[in-house]
């Protein structure tokens, strides 16, 4: 039977950051045009929403780098391997703490679109590490985009203190986001893939728009069952399969957060 996937050397440029770009630019116009992104951009979030988002968040993270770390010599990990810069889960943990405690462990609650995006990243870190420098790029460089501008956005809307709570959108290992994303492209085009291997590193950059606009179904329904109490009671919410509008994608990243806010453009 035939395939009716495009020839990964279709799409515009022969390198892979560019192709990653055009095969997933139908996925990111769908995340970033949605309401609740508008209003995350207006300050709309409430610290319930946010708990939530750095409880995924971290789970995510902790998934992801655990298989780059696992996986740092093979020789598609190794060239975009970058956890000096890069990594998110310690400035997770530290700002989990701030909101939760010493305890904070114990109170992280995730939907289950969350349980299946890291099992994913866990199943390709075992079978398949080539397919981590999708979710990686994706996940890093549009974290790295937007980090500066959601970050002031987060502690104005939330009344924070300083960088507490909001040490997730601070790289200070990367004194250049915009070279260091050159670098990282250059790193990353460096790649020596098949023509197989690259059509699967195209198609696993789709997914993982996917799995993240998945888990914002499942955050936004366990916010509206919560009722966005004021109280963070909404953190105990039963964490089974939910389906609702995306939210917050803006929050999260997904790994296609823009540079500019509200500009539209595709940055990354």
């Amino acid at each position: 039977m035939q395939s009716t996937k495009s020839n990964p050397r279709d799409a515009t440029g022969s390198d892979l950051s560019d192709q990653i770009k055009a095969a997933t630019k139908d996925s990111h116009v769908r995340a970033e045009n949605t309401q609740l992104m508008l209003n995350y951009q207006k300050g709309q979030i409430t610290q319930t929403q946010y708990k939530l988002l750095l409880c995924s968040l971290y789970e995510i993270y902790r998934a992801l780098e655990e298989e780059l770390d696992r996986n740092a010599a093979h020789p598609a990990v190794q060239p975009i391997y970058f956890p000096q810069e890069l990594a998110r889960l310690e400035s997770l943990e530290l700002d989990l703490e701030h909101f939760f405690g010493p305890h904070w462990r114990k109170r992280v609650t995730v939907p289950a679109a969350t349980h299946r995006y890291t099992q994913r990243l866990r199943e390709i870190g075992k079978n398949s590490p080539d397919l981590l420098v999708a979710h990686a790029y994706t996940r890093y460089l549009g974290d790295l985009s937007g980090g500066q501008v959601l970050g002031k956005i987060t502690q104005k809307s939330l009344g924070l203190s300083g960088n507490k709570g909001i040490l997730f959108f601070s790289f200070p290992g990367v004194s250049s986001p915009n070279r260091f994303k050159q670098l990282y492209r250059s790193r990353m085009n460096s790649i020596e893939l098949t023509e197989q291997q690259r059509q699967e590193v195209l198609d696993e950059a789709t997914r993982a728009f996917e799995f993240n606009i998945e888990v914002f179904d499942d955050l936004q329904k366990m916010l509206s069952i919560t009722g966005e109490a004021s109280s963070d009671k909404g953190n105990n919410a039963a964490t089974k399969t939910f389906s609702s509008s995306p939210v917050l994608q803006f929050a999260l990243g997904v790994g296609i957060t823009l540079a500019t806010v509200g500009m539209g453009v595709y940055a990354f």
